[in-house]
């Protein structure tokens, strides 16, 4: 078999959309070619890089298949914002082929060797030894009982032409704005899924659950200058979702108050994080507190539970009964029994995200904080994981800065998991006298997450738009690079 992978490092805000484009349009239309054997989508959402792979029969139906995907490439490019680079490959092992649904995890290790290694680099990948702390949950922990109704599934099916037609709708309430001649590409998706577990311990349980969302990316332009935003939306359910003239309006809004961006100089700024781009913070950190990171030894935060790291007033929770919840489970992947969670109370870190086989490998018990597909084992993931709001507005944290920056956008991260060192890319508006000015672009702001974590201070408006939320956060002497 042959393979063809497709890596883009991209914004962390359009990765949700990305991975709805890829599971709703992408896969159903490779399912029609000859020679098509299936597809992987790997997503690090702490540096923004995913990999996308078709595998194929032969290399002559790989071959075929470039010019009849060309387009759904260049889509997602367009959706995730970044340059791909594509590599085809002979897959030389395959252990097995297995359905990856939400939650799955996966550890890709890359090597570069001299061809005549590569026999030897196959040996050793067959020659994995067995993992010493596998097991299934402690049957004592296993949900049991009535699951409580998280509302997850909307039984109201859309026809596809309902999907065109909003997709139109939405498309149509953008290029109503002055400024607006032309859209990127708008689109609309729905999804729906069971899950059920059966373990040999007795459990058994499963959910139903849906996923509408719908966006458009519009192009702005005046004076010959020209910029591209977007903005989307999702829900469980159709009357969650907002309306298309509110999404379209902000799309085009924030694509017109991006023309004439420029640099800034380099310097130490006080910066505000938007709430649509604060979240990116946090993947990090749910990264960093994962079992499976702690007990690896690669985690940046491993030596800080309960510690005070973040300022007094600080609380971050995690909480899978939310109704209609992104993230929201009546148990976890391993049927263990699931609840609300302080991760961080008054600063302070309280607890580890752990799956059965990382609390074995750590003396402690599971969170029920395991996420699996029905083809892997069980990875870790937070629920629905949140950092509550502060007492101040963002406007009332903008008007006291004299020199600063609001960042809207953030795109190609860089996190070195071990120290905490981060940098991002960054785009958006000064901030001078108390006000948001002129927008700016070309921007790396940069600093230790864990000096970052202990400084920063939470707006008071929290919007769920995923499985982990933030408010707006300011940031006081942060690192910005310009010119």
């Amino acid at each position: 078999m042959h393979a063809r992978s497709y890596t883009i490092h991209a914004r962390s805000s359009a990765l949700d959309a990305g991975i709805e484009y890829i599971h709703d349009t992408v896969w159903p239309a490779l399912s029609g070619l000859d020679g098509y054997v299936g597809l992987s989508l790997l997503v690090d959402r702490l540096t923004g890089r995913c990999i996308a792979t078709t595998a194929w029969r032969t290399e002559e139906a790989m071959n075929a298949s470039r010019r009849p995907t060309q387009e759904m490439r260049d889509r997602v490019a367009h959706i995730l914002g970044g340059s791909p680079t594509v590599d085809e490959w002979e897959i030389a092992a395959l252990h097995r082929e297995n359905h990856s649904g939400p939650g799955a995890c996966v550890r890709v290790t890359w090597a570069r060797v001299e061809p005549e290694l590569a026999e030897r680099a196959i040996a050793m990948a067959k020659a994995s030894p067995d993992e010493p702390y596998a097991g299934l949950a402690p049957e004592d922990r296993l949900a049991a009982g009535d699951l409580p109704e998280l509302d997850l599934f909307d039984a109201t099916t859309p026809d596809p032409k309902d999907l065109e037609e909003r997709a139109l709708a939405v498309e149509a309430a953008a290029r109503a704005v002055p400024d607006v001649t032309k859209t990127d590409h708008a689109w609309a998706g729905w999804a729906g899924s069971v899950f059920r577990l059966a373990t040999t311990g007795g459990f058994g349980g499963g959910w139903r659950s849906s996923s509408r969302h719908f966006g458009v990316a519009a192009i702005a332009e005046r004076n010959g200058a020209m910029e591209r935003d977007f903005d989307a939306h999702s829900a469980r359910h159709l009357e969650d979702l907002k309306s298309v003239e509110e999404v379209g309006a902000e799309a085009v809004r924030r694509a017109a108050a991006r023309l004439g961006g420029a640099k800034v100089k380099s310097g130490k700024r006080t910066v505000i994080f938007e709430n649509r781009v604060a979240p990116a913070l946090f993947n990090a950190f749910a990264g960093a507190i994962s079992g499976p990171s702690v007990a690896r030894g690669v985690s940046f935060l491993k030596n800080h539970h309960g510690q005070q790291l973040f300022a007094p007033g600080v609380n971050i929770v995690d909480d899978p009964s939310l109704v209609r919840g992104r993230g929201s489970r009546p148990f976890d992947g391993e049927g263990v029994s699931v609840k609300r969670w302080n991760v961080v109370e008054d600063g302070v870190l309280t607890t580890w995200l752990l799956n059965s086989s990382s609390a074995r490998q750590l003396g402690l018990e599971t969170t029920g904080h395991a996420a699996r597909s029905v083809g892997g084992s069980p990875g870790v993931s937070p629920s629905n994981l949140w950092v509550q709001p502060g007492a101040q507005s963002r406007d009332g944290m903008i008007a006291d800065i004299q020199s600063g920056l609001f960042v809207t956008e953030m795109f190609g991260p860089s996190l070195n998991a071990n120290t905490g060192d981060w940098s991002v890319g960054v785009s958006g508006f000064l901030i001078e006298g108390g006000e948001i000015t002129s927008p700016v672009s070309e921007i790396t702001v940069a600093g230790n997450l864990i000096d970052i974590y202990g400084r920063l201070q939470p707006a008071d408006d929290l919007d769920f738009r995923g499985k982990i939320n933030s408010p707006s956060l300011r940031v006081d002497d942060l690192s910005v690079a310009g010119q």
